[in-house]
């Protein structure tokens, strides 16, 4: 039994040396997996856009505005920013600010041309007759795109991409053929709804910002807010295409108003400070440790280097986006950790008193301790997953920190230190006199 204890604590052992060599800078984990560090430590931009609400109605400029939010959350993210920060100031005003902040962004320039690629997603309609309605000519490779005569004439629709809820990817139940599925919110289904049943055998042209991105031909009179795109697309062509539907159905136009770039250097200059902080605490707490429970104190010490290794080798590997917030997050699971440590040798120490033996001390120390162990962390887990869900993404990053750092902690109160005491714990009694 022993031998068994004394392996898993080996394979434990072994695994924290390896997540030491992974989480350290440079070393062989860096290569494929590097650090994750928001704009407070890896620099990078901060954008301000006013949103154009002099199209909207009063009542509809808040759903606008959070609509604006969402889809340029959305388009960051494909763009592959690190925990981008996306948040709305002057909300109660005419001309609301959009704030972005964009993390270890190189090429601020092509950021900024991501976001206000695509200020408008609206339809077209082709009228061949050359109609009263028509506002403009029909450009030749618009013609040739759609299939109609360059004597065809083409105008704007009221339908626009805040009427759009979405796009999918979906595929043909018999062929397999990629297709795409459009959804309407319900004021865009009735719009939708009329404008098929006006083109019905006509082209139906789509536009993002001013560039024709498809042109499906309408077969029939759609209602419902739901809509299917078919045609000869390759798998990599639906693709973009869902994503232009998704990431360019702005509700409002946005304009960059201000820009300002955040130095690397600055942040690796807090980075440096918050882990020579990290480093000294860690020493503090561990000699404290040691010096007040001896032996036990050793072992307390080496499950809370395991612990650090382990944790930082988990965020690294999702991975979480460390900011300065997510480092405090993590530096309190560290006190967490030793917090355990501190209620199970406290619990020993009665046993050994009553005359028990060590072996038997550790398993009734462990016992008594667990139900303390188990209500103080379930109850941050619990902030810490409302934190999460109900904040915005800069606490996220402490709340997401947290909530690892304590799940992590709890296994190695449990396992890794129960482990140390009962491999090196001689089955012997404790005498008093």
């Amino acid at each position: 039994m022993r031998q068994n204890r004394g392996a898993y604590l080996g394979i434990i052992i072994l695994a924290a040396i390896a997540g030491g060599f992974f989480v350290y800078p440079g070393h062989f984990g860096n290569s494929w997996r590097p650090w994750r560090l928001g704009l407070d430590l890896a620099g990078g931009s901060h954008l301000v856009y006013r949103i154009d609400l002099s199209q909207i109605s009063q009542n509809d400029r808040a759903s606008v505005i959070d609509g604006v939010r969402d889809v340029i959350e959305r388009r960051v993210n494909l763009f592959g920013v690190s925990e981008p920060q996306i948040f709305i100031a002057k909300a109660g005003s005419d001309n609301p600010e959009l704030i972005v902040e964009l993390a270890g962004i190189k090429d601020v320039s092509q950021a900024i041309q991501l976001i206000g690629e695509t200020p408008l997603l609206y339809f077209g309609e082709i009228d061949e007759t050359g109609s009263d309605k028509t506002v403009a000519p029909m450009p030749a490779e618009i013609a040739r795109a759609c299939n109609v005569s360059p004597s065809s004439t083409l105008s704007i629709t009221n339908l626009t991409g805040r009427y759009v809820s979405g796009a999918q990817l979906i595929f043909n139940q018999t062929t397999r053929a990629p297709q795409i599925s459009l959804a309407f919110n319900s004021e865009g289904s009735q719009i939708f709804e009329r404008l098929t049943e006006a083109n019905v055998g006509k082209p139906l042209p789509v536009f993002l910002d001013n560039q024709l991105i498809t042109c499906p031909r309408v077969n029939e009179k759609i209602a419902g807010g739901q809509a299917v795109i078919t045609g000869t697309f390759a798998l990599d062509e639906a693709k973009l295409l869902v994503g232009r539907f998704n990431a360019g159905a702005l509700p409002a136009p946005i304009t960059l108003i201000n820009q300002q770039t955040v130095s690397a250097g600055l942040g690796a200059d807090s980075l440096n400070k918050v882990i020579f902080a990290g480093l000294i605490g860690t020493a503090i707490v561990a000699l404290f440790m040691i010096l007040y429970y001896r032996k036990f104190g050793i072992f307390a010490a080496l499950a809370l280097l395991i612990y650090i290794s382990l944790t930082l080798s988990v965020f690294k590997l999702i991975p979480i986006t460390m900011t300065l917030a997510g480092i405090a997050g993590f530096i309190l699971t560290i006190g967490m950790a030793v917090d355990a440590n501190i209620l199970i040798f406290e619990r020993m120490k009665e046993e050994l008193k009553k005359g028990l033996s060590k072996s038997s001390a550790v398993e009734e120390g462990f016992r008594r301790a667990w139900p303390s162990i188990r209500d103080s962390n379930t109850s941050t887990i619990i902030s810490a997953i409302i934190l999460y869900y109900l904040t915005s993404s800069f606490v996220k990053g402490f709340a997401l920190a947290l909530l690892i750092g304590t799940l992590i902690s709890m296994f190695s109160a449990i396992t890794t230190t129960r482990l140390f005491l009962r491999v090196f714990t001689k089955d012997s009694k404790q005498t008093t006199k």
